[in-house]
């Protein structure tokens, strides 16, 4: 809920009461004034200290007071859904939060890795089971919906996590192989948002979208990857605003944005490239990602950037202009190995088996 600043003090703190009785924040009667401190309001109490208020996981907006109000549980009480759960991210997520006490349900296409995933979360005392799914048929993931409700109740969290990259020049890549990229990344988190939705309003729980740095940034010969991201965000953003600022609703919606992360993202890509494609360095650990999910599923946050570099590129691409495009032209000799690609066609249009958290790096055999 966002509440702009009156310039009639009095009025503010009558404003305040309100907002106190309806969101149980705790305000001081005796307040004595309200004051803009960093862009935040704080309440000027008559011990003399200012209490900051401000969204969780983000910063008030100037003369803006910004609450959400969602109080989600805490991970070893919830039901999670992660789509895009046989590897990466959406892997280390799963077994992070099954080892820390949730019910988990894995959704992706690869049903005999996700019956290897659960049998080891059940072998470690864990409790998960798995739905075979793709993420562009909406009947699939009304299935996992509904399959999540029939097992446990509720579901408390959803992470929107399946995706898959092309990499090759926009002009070099078929327009089919950019809309199936498309029914994947953007309208599989437009899909299971919608599906999930009225879930997540019964239960008061979190809805998790995977984006990139790339949602603010691009990078050559992932073009149709960066514009995908781009839509992710625009999604997002649109429906945060409608059902928590419009329509008041105890939902927390939060973009994730990581930084390139050791998966095998690049193995699993289209590849019209000349060599086997890789992640420009440094990378991250995909569990640093699981992390900030489950943080997320927590503490209700509006986007979260994970990585040093996730906070430089989007800071880069929001304001850098034409030197952003510089630097983005310089990343394009670093995303092959200096071997012939290994599996062009990638996950594109068929189930990814490996199973793997991390990235397969380059081939040592390769000459």
């Amino acid at each position: 809920m966002m509440v702009p600043l009156m310039p009639d003090f009095d009025r503010q703190k009558q404003k305040w009461r309100e907002i106190s009785a309806r969101f149980a924040v705790p305000v001081n009667r005796r307040a004595t004034s309200v004051v803009g401190v960093n862009g935040c309001v704080r309440l000027r109490q008559n011990t003399g200290s200012a209490a900051p208020l401000s969204r969780p996981g983000g910063t008030c907006d100037a003369a803006l007071v910004c609450i959400m109000a969602a109080q989600l549980k805490p991970i070893s009480e919830q039901v999670i859904v992660i789509t895009g759960a046989s590897s990466g991210i959406g892997l280390a997520t799963a077994l992070m939060a099954a080892k820390r006490g949730a019910k988990v349900v894995l959704a992706a296409r690869s049903d005999e890795t996700l019956a290897d995933i659960v049998k080891k979360i059940q072998g470690d005392g864990g409790i998960a089971f798995a739905v075979c799914a793709d993420v562009t048929v909406r009947e699939d993931l009304e299935q996992i919906a509904s399959q999540a409700i029939n097992t446990f109740g509720r579901i408390d969290t959803w992470v929107n996590n399946a995706g898959v990259a092309i990499y090759g020049k926009l002009e070099d890549v078929p327009e089919l192989d950019s809309r199936k990229l498309f029914d994947i990344n953007f309208w599989g988190v437009v899909n299971g948002s919608l599906i999930a939705l009225p879930y997540l309003k019964q239960s008061k729980g979190a809805l998790i979208n995977l984006g990139s740095e790339v949602s603010e940034a691009v990078v050559p010969l992932q073009g149709m990857y960066s514009a995908s991201k781009h839509a992710v965000k625009g999604f997002t953003d649109s429906l945060r605003v409608e059902v928590v600022d419009v329509d008041k609703q105890d939902v927390s919606i939060t973009l994730i944005q990581p930084t390139a992360v050791d998966t095998p993202y690049p193995q699993h890509a289209r590849n019209y490239m000349e060599h086997e494609p890789k992640l420009p360095g440094p990378m991250i650990e995909a569990d640093r990602v699981a992390e900030a999910i489950l943080e997320a599923a927590q503490k209700p946050k509006r986007d979260v950037k994970v990585g040093a570099r996730a906070v430089v590129d989007t800071l880069m691409g929001r304001f850098g202009g034409r030197l952003a495009d510089k630097v983005a032209a310089k990343f394009a000799d670093k995303q092959q190995y200096d071997e012939k690609p290994r599996d062009p066609a990638g996950t594109l249009e068929k189930p990814g088996q490996s199973g793997q958290v991390k990235g397969g790096g380059p081939n040592k055999s390769a000459a």
